[in-house]
Formats: C-alpha cells, sequence, structure tokens
C-alpha cells in the first residue's frame, strides 16, 4: 500500500498573497506531507513546492480600467484554471485573496461540492459590501486576517475563523535600524527616505514620476537626503529607470533595490508609500509614513462612490483615526507629499506617539497566522487516502 496524494487547488493574484500562500503552504505541509498544491502563484509559493499552471503576474492588476484592459486574458486564464480543476477536482480550493479572480471560480467549485477557503477577506466593511451576498453562496470558509472582520461574517452566517497577519509573526517588535543602516553602509546620521510605488506595473507606471519630482522637492529642502527605491521585479524596474530617464533625474541620490521593501523601511527615516499591504508592512517596523495612490480617473471616481470609510491606508482603517497622512489621486502632488514627509519626520514626539500606536497594533495581529490558518483548514481534508500498488 502507498500513500495518495491529496490535490490542494489554490490561487494568489499578488505579491502579498504569494507571501501568505507560502506560508500556509508550508503549515499544511507540515501538518499533512500527503498534500500537493497546484494552480496560479508566485515564486515564493513555487520555492515551497506548489506547481504553477499560470503565472501571478497576469492577475495583478488594480481598478476598473486596467481590468478591463486586461479582462479577456484574465478571463481566459479563469476559464482554463476552471477546466483544468473540473476535470482534476481537487480535494479544497484556497482562495488567497484576489475576490474578482476567485469568488466566481469559488462558486463553481463549490457548487461541485468542492469545499472553498477564502484566504483573506475582502474589504466589504471599506466598499461593496454587497459583496457578502455572493461570498455566502461562495465561500465555505472565511480566513479573517483583522480582529473586525468576523462579526461581519457571523452575522451573515459565513463561517469564519480570526487568524490575524502573517506580517505581524514574521516582523519584531523593535527593528534595529542602526544594525540596518551598517549593513547597508549607511551611515546613521543620514537622512533617508524610502520610496514604495508599488508592486504592481500599473502602480508603479502612475506613481513613478510624482515620487521622482517628489524627491527632488524633498533634496531642496534637505541637501543630504538619499532615496532607496525598492522594486519587485524587473519589469518594474524598467518603468522607475525609464521615468528617471524621462524627468532627467538619473543624477538623484536613489539607489534602485531589486525588492529588500523591509531593509529600505527599517533604514528609512521617512517612507513615502502605495496604498496596499505595504503600508501595513511600514506599520509593523515603526516607521513614520505618507500613504498616497494615483489610478485613472474614472477608477478613482468609481471607487470613491462606492468607499463607507475615509480612510484608504491599513494603518488608518485599523486604528480607526488618521494617524497618519494620507495624500491620494489630485491630492498626491509633489508639492503636498514632500510637505507632508517633512512635517513628519521633523516631529519627534508625533513619531514617538505613531511608533506606540504601531506596537499595539502589531500585538494585535500578531495570532501565529499560518498554523491558525492551517488548522481552520485541516478538517475540511479528508483523511489521509491509501492506493493499493499491488
Amino acid at each position: 500500500m502507498q500513500q495518495k496524494k491529496i490535490v490542494i487547488g489554490i490561487v494568489a493574484g499578488e505579491a502579498s498573497g504569494d507571501l501568505l500562500g507560502s506560508h500556509l503552504i508550508a503549515a499544511l505541509k507540515e501538518a499533512r506531507p500527503d498534500v500537493e498544491f497546484v494552480g496560479i502563484g508566485g515564486p515564493k509559493m513555487q520555492a515551497v513546492g506548489m506547481n504553477v499552471l499560470f503565472p501571478m503576474e497576469k492577475l495583478a492588476v488594480r481598478g476598473y480600467i486596467e481590468v478591463l484592459r486586461h479582462y479577456r486574458e484574465i478571463v481566459g486564464i479563469r476559464r482554463k484554471l476552471k477546466n483544468y480543476l473540473l476535470s482534476n477536482p481537487p480535494s479544497l480550493y484556497i482562495a488567497v485573496d484576489a475576490p474578482d479572480f476567485n469568488l466566481d471560480l469559488e462558486l463553481v467549485l463549490k457548487q461541485r461540492g468542492i469545499p472553498t477557503i477564502h484566504y483573506v477577506s475582502p474589504s466589504i466593511w471599506a466598499w461593496r459590501g454587497e459583496r457578502i451576498n455572493k461570498i455566502k453562496h461562495a465561500v465555505s470558509h472565511m480566513l479573517a486576517l483583522f480582529p473586525h472582520e468576523p462579526k461581519l461574517y457571523q452575522q451573515a452566517g459565513v463561517p469564519v475563523s480570526y487568524v490575524g497577519h502573517p506580517l505581524a509573526d514574521m516582523l519584531p517588535d523593535h527593528p534595529k535600524r542602526a544594525e540596518m543602516r551598517e549593513t547597508m553602509r549607511i551611515p546613521l546620521q543620514a537622512r533617508v527616505f524610502a520610496f514604495l510605488p508599488g508592486s504592481r506595473q500599473s502602480e508603479v507606471k502612475h506613481l513613478a514620476r510624482t515620487y521622482i519630482e517628489t524627491a527632488k522637492l524633498v533634496l531642496q529642502q534637505m541637501p543630504d537626503a538619499r532615496f532607496l527605491v525598492p522594486l519587485v521585479s524587473r519589469e518594474t524596474r524598467g518603468i522607475f529607470e525609464q521615468a528617471l530617464y524621462d524627468c532627467d533625474a538619473q543624477q538623484l541620490p536613489i539607489t534602485l533595490l531589486f525588492g529588500h521593501a523591509q531593509d529600505a523601511m527599517i533604514a528609512a527615516d521617512g517612507v513615502l508609500v502605495a496604498s496596499g499591504t505595504a503600508t501595513l508592512e511600514c506599520a509593523l517596523l515603526k516607521r513614520p509614513m505618507v500613504i498616497t495612490y494615483k489610478m485613472p480617473a474614472f477608477s478613482w471616481w468609481l471607487m470613491k462612490r462606492k468607499s463607507y470609510q475615509p480612510y484608504y491606508g491599513l494603518p488608518n482603517i485599523l486604528c480607526e483615526r488618521f494617524v497618519v497622512p494620507e495624500l491620494m489621486q489630485d491630492d498626491a502632488t509633489p508639492e503636498n507629499l514632500t510637505q507632508a514627509l517633512l512635517n513628519l519626520i521633523s516631529d519627534k514626539g508625533a513619531v514617538a506617539q505613531l511608533e506606540e500606536a504601531f506596537l499595539e497594533l502589531h500585538r494585535a495581529l500578531r495570532q501565529n497566522t499560518a498554523q491558525k490558518a492551517a488548522a481552520a483548514i485541516l478538517p475540511y481534508l479528508p483523511s489521509t487516502i491509501l492506493k493499493d500498488t499491488t
């Protein structure tokens, strides 16, 4: 008798999902070595043994206009994946975020009797709250990262578990800034800014020029300033390099990094960051930040109409107040961003209060996430299956 593998279908749509998915796969494999994973993921998920059928980058678009531009390709990928999963039914399907891609697929699979786990609650508390009705029919169990989310699903009758956020498990309470600067060969007295324009190509395209013009203005007021710009791929690096050329800014003291976003944030006095998971990462690293974002005007108008809250950045949403500045869309001018950054880092009292608020948030989110998520998923898996090889 030989052990038969149990297959889990899994899909992540961007870099943050790749991180979540990789930790979850590792935790599930530790509990159930007989499990295999197949679907859509990134390099981190692939590194822990996932069989990737389609590249994750194809799904990493945000905003109505971008989705429409790539609609046929994305729908084609979903159709091919659906056909594959229906022809080779997994024991379980895990959707790691990416609700616009995943929920329709989950609906079909659940109707075929395949349990569906959605890992990362869609932001129904911020906008598009009507999606709870679709979630109720499509999702067997929701894994929520934030403590305010489970109540919404309990009220709707959707099984839910609060699992915290894996970044809170990974990152220390008190990052060692001096050691990081020594590692990066940056003098402790230098004024350093980390500029994070996002992980998606569309984000970098919309923000690169604004970031570069902001760096120019910061440098005028702080001549010894230097800038660290982490970029997640060759494509996003190429976009930023082209923007440097277009802005005649090749001489700016900007260091482009392949990844190393956490290192850049730890080393920085202040951070300019695109709204998204990186804002939470920055908060957990206890760094002062200014949150910004730009997208096509029509996408922004639609999103703003559907929004329920005055905040966009996760630190402000989770703290339920404006703990850090947000400058979005038309307000995200180089002049405004420069002023906000310099005001923030020059107020030592405000920085100390920020660090305290972020430490409290960190401790609330530290829940041993991957193990908690795996524990919620394991009951949905069948017992170990043996096949006769005689």
